[in-house]
């Protein structure tokens, strides 16, 4: 199945149990593992370890999050968009009034006017309802535990700490919750967030919805109002009953390599993968795998450009679905896939255009049982540690989603009411022939079906271990011909590249640029032969199991 051997320089291997799961952040992960040793499922153990994550990895994500997943459930696939929507009265014209006509220069990334409803909680409680086990509240008392005592920061989390503090020390509630000696924490220094185990108390007690409808909801309309924003108690509200209601949604799917790649339908980007595994489909790069390797200029060029035509379509058509002119169906449409692949030139970088379809900072975890359940969970507050905004008094910081939206009019991921912003978090899944093969994820903005891409052709193609596959050298497509790669990157593929067209920039913030991956496989029944996981050594976190 796999060369068990890795190429790339690492200290992790992978980690082979029957009950499993793979998170950014090791007290996430114990946490998970505690909730399957009491006999949950492997839902049970996601939002376990997604509420632990949320205080332990606050720089990527925190209760005023949004998440996705997608699940199997030990017989069919499941969907879940858990991502908030915009304040009603957001419009265009609201922000033209408050930051002048020149919305893509004035429109701020951060503060009040930058936050949609958070959905995190909501999802933790949409999962529970149909796949959990165990009573809600037990799922919350680890992330409850390290809210009272602390928790020591670890190193690649205390880095990105350090490099929020000069883009948000002017938020004064940031500061007083994230600052509280006037400074970043230091590596192993004990951090505990004021008012986290106040709110996630309310949130046990409730099944979550006292954060929409209750004590939470009234703190975040009441700070809102008198700090500029325009987020309602009937926002929060209005939201709970939308997401119960339509919470869980379809995957799609696209053939990859004898598999079956899943990604969620937008408004997230996963179809970004989903497209550019469908032109990969009618260019000939298996056959330059088996010839040249994986780790060839050639194979390396051909992803990047296919990747590059995917991205042109998403970002001109991809949006909340009520607001989207072309469907999902449309954009992965063969005979359109393979005409876009007749674009790429093997020899030359371009810079892409979006096609006509026929018309017709993020944390990741995964999670699996001894039953066959599979979860692929994402979480983000977005840009870092999100908005800048923190609810005094409940240690709750805002994601700032609500930049996600578009500033012209006319497209159709503009600003407006109640409606859901692009998205950049991205959970995946594989199977073959209807049955689970692989729950995983890569985390960091656009680099995200990126990661999908990359590590799904070492493994497909290359039949690299998934911790292989994990640790081999990436790149990331930033705009036009601009591309920047690993520093582990081989300077022979990166000349080569470099001679094409690409132009290249070397960079070593892998927190960030490179993404970060959790991979669980199944090895056959799960409860005799388990799985075999891996967790990305560019993250804090690791694979752990029973």
């Amino acid at each position: 199945m796999f060369d068990w051997t890795n190429p790339y320089p690492t200290t992790r291997t992978p980690v082979f149990a029957r009950n499993i799961v793979a998170t950014s952040q090791p007290l996430a992960a114990q946490a998970g593992l505690h909730m399957l040793r009491q006999g949950g499922t492997a839902v049970d153990a996601a939002i376990a370890a997604a509420a632990v994550v949320a205080l332990t990895e606050p720089c990527s994500n925190g209760l005023g999050s949004d998440n996705f997943a997608i699940v199997w459930d030990g017989s069919r696939l499941l969907g879940m968009n858990s991502s908030g929507f915009s304040p009603a009265v957001w419009t265009l014209d609201y922000f033209r009034r408050k930051y002048g006509s020149d919305l893509d220069r004035n429109r701020p990334l951060r503060g009040w006017d930058s936050v949609s409803v958070p959905g995190a909680v909501a999802g933790w409680r949409v999962l529970h309802d149909r796949l959990g086990k165990l009573p809600f509240a037990d799922l919350l008392a680890p992330a409850i535990e390290y809210a009272e005592s602390g928790y020591a920061v670890t190193a690649i989390v205390q880095e990105k700490w350090q490099r929020a503090v000069p883009l948000l020390k002017s938020f004064p509630t940031w500061s007083e919750h994230f600052l509280p000696r006037g400074r970043a924490p230091e590596i192993g220094e004990r951090f505990v967030l004021a008012g986290a185990a106040r709110t996630l108390r309310l949130i046990a007690r409730t099944r979550g919805e006292a954060f929409y409808r209750g004590e939470i909801a009234a703190a975040i309309a009441a700070h809102a109002l008198s700090n500029g924003g325009a987020m309602s108690a009937a926002d929060l509200a209005d939201y709970w009953d939308f997401v119960l209601a339509n919470g869980w949604v379809e995957p799609i799917a696209q053939d990859t390599w004898g598999h079956t790649l899943h990604e969620l339908p937008p408004n997230g980007q996963g179809i970004a993968a989903s497209i550019c595994a469908g032109i990969l489909a009618h260019s000939p790069l298996a056959e330059i795998v088996a010839a040249g390797g994986i780790d060839s200029a050639d194979a390396q060029h051909l992803m990047i450009e296919a990747m590059k035509l995917a991205f042109a379509d998403v970002y001109a058509h991809v949006a909340d679905p009520r607001s989207m002119r072309v469907t999902p169906a449309q954009m992965l449409d063969s005979s359109y896939l393979r005409h876009r692949a007749r674009a790429i030139d093997m020899k030359r970088a371009q810079a892409f255009s979006a096609g006509a379809p026929p018309r017709g900072g993020t944390i990741y975890l995964s999670a699996a049982d001894a039953s066959g359940m599979m979860v692929s969970f994402i979480q983000s507050n977005y840009l870092g540690f999100g908005s800048g905004i923190v609810l005094p008094g409940y240690g709750i910081s805002l994601q700032n989603r609500g930049c996600g939206f578009a500033t012209d009019a006319g497209h159709p991921n503009a600003i407006g009411p109640r409606k859901r912003p692009f998205h950049t978090i991205i959970p995946a899944f594989l199977t073959q022939s209807g049955q689970p093969v692989m729950s995983f994820g890569v985390m960091g903005g656009n680099m995200q079906p990126q990661g999908h891409m990359q590590t799904l052709a070492r493994m497909l193609l290359a039949g690299q271990q998934p911790q292989a596959a994990c640790d081999g050298p990436r790149w990331k497509f930033m705009d036009g011909l601009d591309l920047e790669v690993e520093a582990t990157m081989p300077g022979a593929i990166t000349d080569e590249l470099q001679a094409r067209g690409h132009r290249i920039t070397r960079a070593d913030d892998s927190y960030m640029d490179f993404g970060a991956g959790q991979f669980i496989w199944r090895l056959g029944d799960p409860a005799v032969d388990g799985y075999v996981a891996a967790s990305d050594a560019r993250r804090d976190g690791h694979a752990a199991g029973f």
